[in-house]
C-alpha cells in the first residue's frame, strides 16, 4: 500500500517540478523512506 501522496509526489519529481531535495523534504510527511527510493532510485539518508 502506497501513501496517500505518493503518486503526487511522484509526479512532480518526473514531471522535474521538484527536485530531489524537496522529494526528500516530503519523507516522513507525505512519503516513506521506500517510496523515496522507489521515486528517485537514491537509498535515503536522514
Amino acid at each position: 500500500m502506497q501513501s496517500k501522496n505518493f503518486e503526487k509526489v511522484k509526479g512532480y519529481y518526473d514531471r522535474k517540478l521538484w527536485d530531489i531535495r524537496k522529494v526528500k523534504d516530503a519523507v516522513g510527511k507525505w512519503i516513506t523512506s521506500e517510496e523515496y527510493k522507489d521515486i528517485t532510485g537514491d537509498t535515503y539518508r536522514a
